[in-house]
């Protein structure tokens, strides 16, 4: 018993980030929309301010729908707490997707570069936010780390 608390409490200083589909491109694609940093300097600061919390961040970025999938679905088992997930365009149609965060029992928190409420209609539209904890949106970097701050608040909720 001591030690599935044990093992929950570490999952709970654990965070899982995904990046979808062409944010490897990050730095080169539409600057305007995505900012100049790259994707190795957002996973840098994104190490950094989860270490500022005491938690331990694993990035990762696919353009694997299938391999998302299997990230998220694994997450728990892989000894993850949450997921802060930026699905990229899946996030329009990737009812895969949506449905591996609604098999697992991690929070996960939908998060954006750009203000996608601003941009083409299409973009307006997330199948993945009715299923995903929270959304942020629009903020550029610092979207990613709200995104970790908010699953850290749903972890640890104030007492």
């Amino acid at each position: 018993m001591a030690q599935q608390r044990r093992a929950r409490g570490n999952a709970s200083r654990r965070i899982l980030v995904l990046h979808g589909p062409n944010l490897n491109l990050l730095g080169t694609r539409e600057p305007e929309q995505y900012g100049s940093l790259t994707l190795a300097q957002v996973n840098a600061a994104i190490q950094r301010h989860a270490k500022a919390r005491g938690v331990r961040v694993v990035c990762q970025q696919s353009n694997d729908e299938a391999k998302l999938v299997g990230a998220i679905q694994t997450a728990a088992r892989r000894g993850f707490g949450a997921v802060v997930l930026n699905p990229g365009a899946f996030t329009h149609y990737s009812y895969a997707l949506r449905d591996a965060i609604s098999g697992v029992k991690l929070p996960v928190v939908e998060v954006h570069l750009s203000n996608v409420h601003a941009r083409e209609e299409f973009r307006r539209h997330s199948v993945i936010s009715p299923v995903a904890r929270g959304v942020i949106s629009g903020l550029g970097l610092q979207s990613y780390l709200l995104g970790v701050d908010a699953v850290l608040a749903v972890l640890s909720p104030p007492a």
